[in-house]
């Protein structure tokens, strides 16, 4: 699932002219994506994986990359009704996501401002 990820990224807008970068310059995975086939897979698509090796590399250093993802799902499971589904309609779920992140941003702004 690893090829089928990479080609469907968006385009990336750096503010520079010019046509955007259709792919990231890197990828940080852990242990769990190191093999041969997915850094080929990488490389193929001008990324520079960043994979630690199994029985080799510790994954220390992927940890100060991966902490921001796990703080944001740490965020949203603050919401009771997020990490257990309770509703059917997937319209109501997505409406009840869609505040949490903006509650979330609301109190990063009050953070920052």
């Amino acid at each position: 699932m690893l090829a089928p990820t990479l080609d469907a990224i968006p385009p990336l807008r750096s503010g520079r002219r010019g046509r955007p970068r259709q792919r990231p310059g890197k990828l940080h995975a852990d242990k769990a994506y190191d093999a041969k086939l997915r850094r080929q897979e990488c490389r193929a698509r001008g990324i520079v994986p960043r994979i630690a090796r199994k029985c080799i590399e510790s994954s220390e250093r992927l940890g100060r990359h991966r902490w921001v993802v796990e703080r944001t799902h740490a965020w949203f499971n603050r919401f009771r009704r997020l990490p257990i589904r309770y509703e059917r309609r997937a319209d109501i779920y997505e409406a009840f996501t869609s505040l949490a992140a903006s509650l979330i941003t609301l109190n990063q702004i009050k953070r920052f401002c």
